[in-house]
């Protein structure tokens, strides 16, 4: 049995306002992800969960999405597809019972029975059973399993998958959009990664009823635990801490015999725009972007010796734009505290209110320095501060003035 693994497909997602549908990304690999069902002819293939970025998707990610799983259908290789975090679990499921009849199988939610909807597939070797386990909290067991169910992720997965009519003599295969760790330990992550760490862990052992588990949700590919607990990662870069993953690509899973070794191989499908990071210098990223000829990309610049300048910025954006390059981001990591001083304390505390408000503003806003109106309101805010270490706190006149700045500065006065 071979089966293409993929996840986090999300569909209708956006970079720093640029739409990865309207710019071509997601159906350029959409087409390519296709051309590889015709070039292996998989027996099936298995989708792990958040295949839209919103649970109500746009109009062209539900097309996107149709037009994929239509090809597949006419081709005819059953699809095996389970909602994760970011999907509507009622939207993804509308008509699963009339799609199933073409091979698309989509997961349900959880029934009176707790019994995860299941499909299974027939090879030389005899059956193997396909279980579809969407994302779920353990509230959503514990409606189905009664008061008894355990209240923790990992103690309600485990009571559910006891419940699942298993036949531990043939080959299981569970699809699931959770958070899996080994003894606690978690892989580093993605920056569009928005499940925070430590929330939601089930221990990979609990799927050791299971000959191979098909995981979404981490946008990293890697295996939890042993070689068959296995993330697929995202298809696409979603952000630019995930350019530092390997390449990316729906995994190949072939199964044979009961007991014998599985085998799980990468196949890369390079992206419309890849994704890249300049980080250093100014001079020196200047000099690398003149020599560089790259086109078509995504770009993230990174200063290190200095606050961005608007003819910086301008610079870096025109130059990725001759090139058909998109500049999504530009920022600054100059550390003023670290040139200063013989410690960074040391030079906190020899810096005044306004300049380290100055500073802190500067880090949320990307190395730009406040404006003389902002910088008038930090002077205040740095007056009252100083007063209120010395024992005296604002007069209400001075709360009010401050609350009149901060609000004639919102709507832009």
């Amino acid at each position: 049995m071979r089966f293409l693994h993929l996840s986090d497909l999300h569909f209708g997602k956006s970079i720093h306002g640029v739409s990865l549908l309207e710019n071509g990304d997601q159906d350029y690999w959409a087409d390519r992800f296709l051309e590889l069902t015709e070039e292996l002819r998989p027996d099936a293939v298995v989708i792990a969960g958040d295949v839209y970025d919103r649970s109500a998707p746009s109009g062209d990610a539900v097309q996107l999405l149709s037009r994929m799983l239509t090809a597949l259908a006419r081709r005819q290789i059953p699809v095996m597809l389970v909602a994760g975090n970011h999907d509507s679990l009622q939207r993804l499921s509308f008509a699963s019972p009339l799609l199933a009849g073409s091979g698309i199988h989509i997961s349900p939610a959880l029934s009176d029975s707790a019994e995860l909807s299941h499909v299974t597939l027939q090879d030389a070797y005899g059956p193997v059973t396909f279980w579809l386990m969407p994302y779920l909290f353990p509230a959503q067991i514990e409606r189905v399993l009664g008061e008894d169910c355990p209240r923790d992720y990992d103690g309600a997965v485990r009571a559910l998958l006891a419940r699942q009519p298993l036949d531990k003599n043939r080959r299981n295969v569970l699809i699931a959009h959770q958070n899996v760790t080994a003894n606690g330990a978690e892989s580093p992550r993605g920056g569009s990664e928005s499940m925070v760490g430590g929330v939601g862990q089930i221990d990979y052992t609990a799927f050791d009823a299971f000959d191979y588990v098909a995981l979404g949700h981490i946008h990293a590919a890697y295996p939890v635990g042993r070689e068959s607990v296995r993330y697929a990662g995202s298809p696409l870069c979603y952000h630019f801490d995930e350019t530092r993953q390997p390449a990316k690509g729906p995994l190949l899973v072939e199964i044979r015999e009961k007991g014998s070794e599985i085998t799980v191989e990468t196949r890369v499908l390079p992206p419309l725009h890849p994704m890249r990071e300049w980080r250093g210098n100014y001079e020196e990223l200047r000099r690398s972007f003149l020599d560089d000829t790259a086109r078509g990309e995504y770009l993230r610049v990174v200063l290190t010796d200095r606050r961005v300048s608007p003819e910086e910025a301008d610079f870096f954006r025109e130059l990725a734009a001759s090139r058909d390059s998109v500049l999504m981001e530009i920022s600054s990591e100059y550390d003023p505290f670290g040139e200063r001083g013989s410690s960074q304390a040391d030079t906190v505390r020899e810096q005044s209110v306004e300049e380290l408000f100055a500073c802190f503003y500067a880090e949320r806003a990307g190395g730009e320095m406040p404006d003389a109106q902002e910088a008038s309101l930090l002077r205040f805010a740095g007056e009252l501060t100083r007063q209120r270490e010395s024992g005296i706190f604002p007069t209400q006149e001075q709360t009010q003035r401050l609350l009149r700045c901060l609000l004639e500065q919102e709507a832009g006065v």
